[in-house]
């Protein structure tokens, strides 16, 4: 309360503040209104990003903080991370005791070196902390190929410094969509969509066949949730939209039987192995949810049968070799996994509370075992993710797996523990009060903080991008506007009483770019909700598509957006994984399920005549069409109605999702609830709830019409 905030007596100094340090002291909420962020909010906000204010902070403690920000460059030599892009002249500041010289060079990646040209630009020394500081202005030259280099300064006296030199393309050059020709795909829950081999949810080898099939079928991607990391110990988090790390994979996807070394086995481990697979694989396929925790501990005890058995000479070379590429990022993730699975919980002692302790080191010696063979287990996920990519590939897709990219991390995970300095302490990221989360939304994941990622020269940006494009042929980037501004909720407050914090989105969109360029990559920016006009508009010129959602496409009267207004930069879909399947949305499941679990605001009435009059509208527009043409349309001939009208659209990319092609009704995700609803395990089934595993697919009638539908459709 804001009464208590001595900081509040001068809310346009606090909000100052707020605004120098990319702080939102605003929003506009979903009903148009303008809401004000309290003053409470904006100094928790301002203490986690470093400012040097807090909830207790005085009036003089406030003016104190914003001389401090005035000052701020001027204590450094070279700023955090230079930002340009390719072709075009950048200027910056480098900040020198007055009077004195300073020469500036750039190093490139390969090796190549040079001078930076000194600009003409007279600025008055300063005085900071009674010394004079000079600022000499110099210019990035514009022949830079797009990439991540150096700039290093050499100061009179012999100090050098040196910051990360950022250049982006200028725009992203498309990948298999370079050409202009339109593509569909499938978007499938991998851990849902399982078969009679799998371990209890789907691997990577079903990831394979169930590409093999698409491809078949004429499509030219798959799509598929995150497949980050996940603890190693039960209970694991069902969402794949809370890893602990996006640098690395789950080991949940590995098909043990797949590894080489198990065809060396002994008839008592392959025995073993198989018997564990049977107690994973439950063979009730009616209402039986995806049990990770089971799966889990009978693949891990696998896992740990095959590890010890024999690797020839060029196997061994290649796990080596992988733990070298990996390097301190998989040592710090595999340490992590043993002292958490030692530890028995994701709350680790205090000694070992993050990489840089000292007792973290010794653990890593004194559990070497075990962090040996976690780091085998990303070795062999890695490859069977490969594997998959190159079926996908070699049976005739060209864009081949779509990856999924989370927005962010589990507080308790590996990637806080490795780099906790990056992370803003206190803070977790969510969404305001909108339409379909009418309480807002907290996701738990702790943001990263914009100065520190800065003065990381984006690093951990680029690496993660770097693993997730390693095999696949594009990247969706869940909640694209992260990359411009994220919603940062203070610990112990409710999703409502957050606001928006902003990024350098030159600076992280050009490290998307530049690894995109680099993987021959199509980006992808998941920019639904309350868009400014010009990110949509920035992130096309940048060469990255949108997503359009048909329920979402609206024109100005509230109908239904005409196929041909659509994007043509942009993936389009009917559906997205946070609506039920089109069948189940069409029934107004979203909708009982919201007012059974008290997540609705408004009257559960109003939202099922909204709900009538959408189905009504979008029923005229197939029409229109001559997209329907019974006068009672079954559920089936609607579903592949709406399917063939986003195929009509002159989008780039246009996706069927896996469920919408066997009549499955349950949602995957009922955003706004964790325990109330089982998301994220809701098995692949029909329009009767009966399972539908991936042996069954080839001769599955209605996949195989609607993907008839979608292939004929997008020829035209």
């Amino acid at each position: 309360m804001d009464y208590v905030t001595p900081a509040a007596e001068d809310i346009d100094g606090l909000r100052t503040l707020a605004d120098k340090n990319g702080v939102s002291t605003f929003f506009w909420d979903w009903y148009g209104q303008r809401r004000d962020v309290s003053a409470h909010t904006l100094l928790e906000v301002l203490k986690s990003l470093g400012v040097g204010v807090g909830p207790e902070s005085s009036v003089h403690d406030l003016h104190d903080a914003l001389a401090e920000v005035e000052n701020r460059e001027w204590r450094r030599v070279l700023p955090a991370t230079i930002v340009a892009r390719q072709g075009q002249r950048r200027e910056f500041p480098v900040h020198v005791p007055d009077g004195t010289w300073v020469r500036v060079s750039w190093i490139a990646e390969d090796g190549r070196s040079g001078e930076c040209v000194q600009l003409d630009r007279w600025v008055p020394p300063r005085s900071i902390d009674g010394a004079l500081v000079g600022r000499a202005t110099f210019e990035v030259p514009d022949h830079l190929p797009s990439g991540w280099h150096r700039v290093i300064a050499t100061l009179e006296g012999g100090q050098v410094h040196s910051t990360t030199l950022l250049i982006a393309p200028n725009r992203c050059h498309g990948g298999a969509t370079a050409d202009g020709k339109r593509r569909w795909g499938v978007a499938a829950q991998l851990y849902s969509t399982r078969s009679t081999r799998s371990w209890g949810l789907g691997d990577a080898e079903d990831l394979a066949d169930l590409a093999a099939l698409a491809a078949d079928r004429g499509a030219d991607f798959l799509l598929i949730n995150p497949i980050h990391a996940s603890a190693p110990i039960a209970p694991l988090e069902n969402s794949p939209y809370l890893p602990v790390s996006r640098r690395w994979l789950n080991p949940i996807y590995i098909r043990p039987e797949m590894i080489d070394e198990y065809s060396h086995a002994s008839l008592a481990v392959v025995k073993a192995i198989e018997e564990l697979r049977v107690l994973a694989n439950s063979s009730d396929t009616t209402d039986a949810l995806v049990d990770r925790d089971r799966s889990w501990e009978a693949k891990r005890r696998a896992l740990e049968m095959i590890f010890p058995l024999p690797r020839s000479y060029h196997r061994e070379a290649q796990f080596q070799h992988f733990i070298t590429e990996g390097g301190e990022d998989l040592r710090h993730f595999a340490t992590w996994c043993a002292l958490v699975e030692a530890n028995e919980s994701m709350i680790l002692p205090e000694e070992v509370a993050s990489s840089s302790m000292p007792q973290s080191d010794r653990a890593r010696l004194e559990l070497a075992d075990r962090v040996e063979f976690w780091q085998w287990c990303q070795w062999i996920i890695a490859e069977q993710m490969e594997d998959a990519q190159r079926v996908a590939k070699s049976v005739g897709m060209d864009i081949g797996m779509m990856a999924d990219l989370a927005v962010g991390v589990h507080p308790q995970g590996s990637e806080v523990w490795s780099r906790k300095e990056v992370f803003a302490p206190g803070m977790s990221v969510g969404a305001p009060p909108d339409m379909y989360s009418q309480q807002g939304q907290d996701w738990s994941e702790p943001p990263w903080s914009p100065r520190a990622l800065a003065e990381a020269g984006y690093q951990p940006l680029r690496d993660m991008l770097r693993a997730s494009l390693k095999n696949a042929g594009a990247i969706r980037i869940d909640h694209i506007l992260g990359l411009f501004r994220l919603w940062w909720i203070p610990a112990g407050k409710t999703a409502d009483q957050g606001t928006y914090v902003y990024y350098d989105h030159e600076a992280m969109l050009g490290a998307v770019l530049i690894e995109a360029e680099r993987a021959g990559a199509v980006v992808i920016g998941e920019d639904l909700g309350t868009v400014e006009p010009w990110v949509r508009d920035y992130l096309r010129e940048r060469g990255v598509l949108g997503t359009s959602i048909l329920w979402f496409e609206k024109d100005e009267g509230g109908w239904p957006l005409h196929p041909e207004a659509y994007r043509r930069e942009c993936l389009a879909a009917v559906n997205t994984h946070d609506l039920p399947p089109t069948a189940g949305y069409m029934a107004g499941v979203q909708t009982t399920l919201r007012h059974e679990l008290g997540l609705l605001v408004d009257d559960v009435e109003s939202v099922r005549a909204q709900d009538r009059l959408e189905l009504e509208q979008v029923s005229a527009r197939l029409r229109e069409y001559s997209l329907l043409e019974s006068v009672d349309p079954s559920e089936r001939e609607f579903v592949e109605a709406l399917h063939a009208y986003v195929s009509r659209t002159p989008s780039l990319l246009v996706v069927a999702a896996l469920v919408d092609a066997v009549g499955d009704r349950h949602p995957q995700n009922l955003p706004g609830t964790n325990r109330e609803y089982p998301n994220w395990c809701v098995p692949l089934c029909d329009d009767d709830g009966i399972e539908v595993l991936i042996d069954a697919l080839p001769t599955n009638p209605r996949l195989n019409s609607l993907f008839s539908v979608m292939n004929a459709e997008m020829k035209n």
